[in-house]
């Protein structure tokens, strides 16, 4: 143990520098749904249940914007990589037109859909206070893309506490302005939606200002602008974005589709999954962090052509996050029945959410490492074969296996969590065979 440590200990160190800012900073998309639950979930079980279903299908949105989003990230790391500063802001632009037109579309779907949210067979109370809710989220998508724009570009130069302290004020601010209107102005779930709009609105123009203001930045901005747009350049980050975006989105859509299904047996269920997942959530997007970290490690020894260095990172990368899972899997068994009760007082809730958590804890590490697994593809430029594991992982193998065990063979939402987590288990074995595969053959090229 000892021999490996000293092997990989400045991988650790660079990594951990690069990734902790980067953990922090997605930890905080999370934590807004997060203090949303903790907020709503003490006025009760339907407006909890509302949230859990408001946050669920706007999850599917929002992975889908991080995941445009970081078509920037490993083409900037590279060109970086390479000393190609001049090209560094050309991308920006580039990326910032595609990634507000995409919020601006999507946000006029959430609109559009949270008028139709009837159709998803939920109990009617739930439906009800869910609908506004869900309509702020929608309006708080535009911001959020411009935050990401910026984030992702600070961070494919290896810059990544800025977008941190922005992240851990706009949640201070989500806190104060959610409790303020919920309980001073008794607003409910409307509440916390506008808490939600305000913290994003917050983050993504204090992250535009900084970047744009910030002398760091200034020798690779010289060629911002929106003067001289290209199409392949465009075309170039899509074909990271869209498949990235797709893989995000095959994941939280399989277990948005499980809110649904849980929806279906009553609000005690899916409040209980809400509890349960957004636990899991916020340790995923812990471990997201790592991976983006080890994307942008990877797509900068990819430019610099250090196939070794590459490889090494990646492997310290899944060193990292399997020590991190492991421990908050052993803070999910220990504490299954002590978590839940900081969302809620109902023992029924609370005794479904320590049974979902159990299972929660035993697919950490597959959760981890296939997450990692991405973030090393996508800085190689690897996406498409990624994309399709995904694809058969979740909506192939998890949701249609959790139907049938949790639906059609009545094990409840217990059968559909065991069904998801078979899913991340066969994407994080396929994830690790594509990357040992890539960097192996990457390394035999470099040393014929």
């Amino acid at each position: 143990m000892k021999q490996l440590y000293l092997k990989y200990k400045a991988h650790y160190r660079d990594n951990f520098s690069l990734a902790y800012p980067v953990v922090i900073s997605q930890l905080g998309h999370t934590l807004v749904a997060l203090s949303d639950s903790l907020i709503i979930g003490h006025t009760g079980k339907v407006p909890l249940a509302a949230v859990s279903l408001g946050n669920s299908l706007f999850s599917i949105f929002m992975v889908t914007g991080i995941g445009m989003s970081y078509g920037l990230t490993p083409l900037i790391a590279q060109e970086n990589g390479r000393g190609n500063k001049k090209r560094i802001g050309h991308l920006l632009s580039h990326s910032l037109i595609i990634n507000m037109t995409v919020g601006m579309l999507l946000s006029m779907v959430i609109y559009w859909g949270s008028a139709r949210m009837d159709l998803l067979n939920q109990e009617p109370d739930v439906v009800e206070q869910a609908r506004p809710f869900l309509r702020y989220l929608g309006f708080s998508f535009i911001p959020l893309m411009l935050f990401l724009s910026f984030k992702q570009f600070a961070e494919g130069l290896g810059f990544t506490r800025q977008a941190m302290n922005i992240s851990i004020i706009g949640n201070l601010l989500n806190i104060v302005v959610g409790i303020t209107l919920v309980y001073g102005f008794h607003m409910g779930v409307v509440g916390v939606g506008i808490a939600t709009f305000a913290d994003r609105l917050l983050m993504g123009i204090t992250m535009m200002i900084y970047v744009l203001r910030s002398p760091r930045f200034k020798e690779y901005l010289t060629s911002f602008g929106f003067s001289n747009i290209e199409f392949s350049k465009i075309k170039k980050i899509l074909g990271i974005g869209a498949p990235v975006a797709l893989q995000y989105l095959f994941e939280v859509s399989a277990f948005s589709g499980a809110a649904v299904m849980v929806g279906w047996m009553g609000a005690a269920e899916l409040a209980a999954h809400q509890i349960a997942l957004s636990l899991a959530a916020m340790t995923y997007m812990m471990a997201s962090g790592i991976a983006a970290a080890a994307g942008i490690k990877s797509g900068n020894n990819f430019g610099k052509k250090d196939f070794k260095e590459l490889r090494m990172s990646a492997i310290a990368s899944y060193h990292m996050v399997l020590i991190l899972m492991g421990f908050t899997a052993l803070l999910f068994m220990l504490g299954n029945h002590i978590l839940p009760r900081f969302y809620i007082q109902d023992p029924q809730v609370i005794t479904i959410a320590a049974k979902l958590l159990i299972i929660a804890a035993f697919f950490q590490l597959f959760d981890g490492t296939q997450v990692v697994g991405l973030g090393v593809l996508r800085g190689l430029g690897d996406v498409k074969v990624p994309t399709i594991i995904t694809l058969l992982a979740y909506w192939g193998l998890g949701l249609p296996l959790g139907y049938v065990l949790g639906i059609t063979l009545g094990f409840g939402v217990e059968g559909i969590w065991w069904a998801l987590l078979l899913g991340l288990l066969v994407a994080s074995v396929l994830l690790f065979v594509r990357f040992h595969h890539r960097t192996k053959k990457l390394e035999l090229q470099a040393d014929i």
